[in-house]
């Protein structure tokens, strides 16, 4: 039984590159990409309305001229025309670029327009107000966005205007996830008083999803010859697999020996740690298998805990650990890393996290009332109010 730190070490000297693949811009939120983008122009490209207005050149303002006669409107989207004249202005619409000549904008708000020539009604104006200057956001070759960055809304707008209508992104790995158990029936299905519905496949499947990876699923009973052809075929197929069951010590739990016979190179087999102490980890040249236990929350740890940030290095992503203030006394015996779910709050800009009793590893409820689990280390028996730990978040 190895350690924690071991085991998520091992696992993260076992990350796959998956390439990447080029998908329309609009469709890529929430992917990683796997290019740099550049401006390929300035921006904005042109010195920029900010407001509705008249434009005038500022020099006749200083030198106290109030009245303009108009001479033109410039429009958003329209060619760039010119101030013939001085002490005239030219009514302008915010996106237009500035007219030629002119270098100053006052809002309609501060202007009376009568018969053609406009009245400026303030006694103070700033040269250049209400312009935005031609590559003031970036210039031509400028980086705008970074290659690894997650992307949001705020990117697509970037992408948009840069003319990248498709976009490298990190590939996501093609993913089976499977559960095993002769206990297990379906969703629909009206369970015998010795069956549960099938629910940590579809667990692992939303906390996927969260990373945006696609995934299938499978359930294979307790049945080794069938367990063996099908996880075979399996292991040709994707890029990781990941179980639910099957790899504690029980009679029919089949999966760690299906494993070595399959040729499954075991790099680890059981954790010291609760829940989720008799994991399993393996690959082959081409596929890496999680086996979790198939209790519910022991499932769902070792995913946050091993499986995400192993998919994180994996498309070359450096995740920020985060922390939470214990709030309230714990003591735990056991020489094990402790994973306790925790219902999280924020005070004075602090993650507090308050303990949530739960019964035990199979009490999948529970984690509807809770946020997160805090990782208290195996060095100790007792956790005091307001020591701070990792906490792996959920919500």
């Amino acid at each position: 039984m190895i350690s924690v730190k071991e085991a998520l070490q091992t696992v993260l000297n076992s990350i796959q590159n998956f390439d990447f693949e080029e998908i329309p811009f609009i469709k890529s939120v929430g992917r990683i990409l796997k290019e740099t983008i550049v401006a390929d122009r300035d921006f904005p490209p042109f010195n920029r309305v900010s407001m509705d207005g008249i434009a005038i050149d500022f020099l006749q303002f200083k030198n106290g001229q109030r009245d303009f006669k108009i001479e033109g409107i410039q429009a958003a989207g329209s060619i760039q025309i010119a101030l013939q004249n001085s002490e005239n202005c030219i009514e302008v619409m915010t996106g237009a670029v500035l007219p030629n000549k002119a270098n100053t904008v006052i809002r309609y708000e501060d202007v009376t327009i009568e018969d053609g020539i406009a009245t400026i009604n303030i006694d103070t104006i700033n040269d250049a107000q209400n312009v935005h200057p031609k590559g003031k956001d970036g210039k031509v070759g400028d980086v705008l966005i970074t290659k690894n960055t997650i992307i949001s809304a705020a990117e697509i707008g970037v992408l948009a205007t840069v003319g990248k209508s498709t976009v490298k992104v990190a590939k996501q790995p093609k993913v089976m996830i499977v559960s095993t158990g002769d206990e297990l029936v379906g969703v629909d299905e009206i369970p015998l008083e010795h069956q549960i519905r099938r629910s940590n496949v579809f667990t692992l499947v939303s906390l996927l999803e969260r990373l945006n990876i696609p995934s299938e699923t499978a359930h294979i009973a307790d049945d080794k010859p069938i367990l063996k052809s099908k996880i075979e075929s399996y292991l040709q197929e994707y890029d990781v697999l990941l179980f639910s069951g099957a790899v504690s010590k029980g009679k029919y739990d089949f999966l760690p020996e299906v494993f070595d016979e399959l040729g499954v190179e075991k790099l680890f087999h059981k954790v010291a740690q609760r829940p989720g102490k008799p994991f399993f980890y393996g690959k082959t040249d081409s596929c890496n298998v999680f086996g979790f236990p198939g209790n519910p929350i022991s499932t769902f740890v070792n995913c946050l805990a091993y499986f995400y940030p192993w998919y994180y290095k994996s498309i070359g992503i450096k995740m920020e650990a985060e922390t939470a203030i214990l709030n309230a006394d714990v003591s735990f015996k056991p020489n094990l890393t402790y994973f306790l779910q925790v219902k999280l709050s924020s005070k004075f800009g602090h993650l507090i996290a308050t303990p949530i009793n739960g019964n035990g590893s199979g009490d999948l409820a529970s984690l509807v009332k809770t946020d997160a689990f805090i990782q208290l280390p195996n060095d100790k028996i007792e956790f005091k109010k307001g020591e701070v730990f990792p906490v792996l978040k959920y919500r």
